[in-house]
């Protein structure tokens, strides 16, 4: 028998290609991982319909302080991440005698960016049982959604960066969040702050129409900083200006909430150390 090794080989060649191929129809590349690197895994589980899987993911430990959540959905049967989808949070403390939610930020967009959905939640108290979040999750390439919740243990922090204060009038309680300088340098900082006011123990909407008056300070060394620009409302009670350090040390944020001519809450104090 007289046959040629050459043309079999090729032959060969072209069935495993068509087969890899094939294979990877089926199991199509998905260049739309998340980066997940950074972040800390705070929670996975399964909604109880929609057949979705729930992935919570943070920037480290939970603490009483706003905090970034990613929020990570799989379809799953397949694994397929889903990218396309309505996500909804429900934060809450059950204190026994008494439950409250907390203020929260859904994710801006239906659309993942980089495959995790960006949303926070404001924890106002550490509690290492008692906080659960509830993440509710419409697929809107298969219709189906569900929910899914998850038991969280926030601790307190070292340092404060959250207050719950009562407004000047004796009434209103308002929430305010240090958002950053996360890592304080000497010179100009981007100062950011959230406030959100308590209109019941299940709303804590952000407030827009403040204005703020900010005024660092070292006590230690008896003197303040020149330049700063006072934070100004940008988006859903984000208070956004810039603190100046100029020197390392033990600095002190104090900041006064105005509407109008109308002191709001008189003074809130955050500890910055460089």
């Amino acid at each position: 028998m007289n046959f040629s090794f050459k043309p079999l080989m090729m032959g060969l060649l072209v069935l495993l290609t068509t087969f890899t191929a094939c294979e990877e129809d089926e199991h199509p590349h998905d260049d739309t991982l998340p980066n997940t690197e950074n972040l800390t895994l705070i929670a996975s589980g399964y909604t109880n319909e929609g057949s979705m899987l729930v992935k919570l993911w943070a920037e480290g430990a939970l603490e009483a302080k706003y905090t970034n959540f990613f929020v990570e959905v799989r379809d799953s049967a397949t694994s397929e991440l889903i990218n396309d989808a309505h996500v909804e949070l429900m934060p809450m403390m059950d204190m026994g005698m008494m439950q409250h939610a907390a203020p929260y930020e859904n994710p801006a967009s239906a659309d993942a960016v980089e495959g995790l959905f960006p949303c926070a939640v404001v924890f106002q108290m550490p509690g290492e049982m008692g906080w659960e979040l509830t993440i509710h999750v419409h697929n809107h390439h298969s219709g189906g959604e569900g929910d899914v919740t998850f038991p969280l243990s926030v601790a307190t922090p070292n340092v404060a960066r959250t207050s719950v204060v009562t407004a000047s009038n004796g009434t209103d309680m308002y929430v305010i969040s240090y958002v950053q300088p996360s890592a304080p340098q000497v010179g100009m900082n981007t100062m950011e702050m959230t406030v959100h006011k308590k209109e019941s123990m299940m709303s804590f909407p952000g407030v827009t129409d403040l204005s703020v008056v900010m005024e660092p300070s070292m006590p230690s060394m008896g003197h303040g900083s020149p330049n700063n620009v006072n934070p100004t409302h940008t988006a859903n009670g984000h208070y956004v200006g810039q603190v100046n350090f100029t020197m390392t040390g033990e600095w002190l944020i104090d900041l006064t909430l105005l509407n109008g001519a109308d002191t709001v809450v008189s003074l809130v104090s955050f500890d910055v150390t460089l």
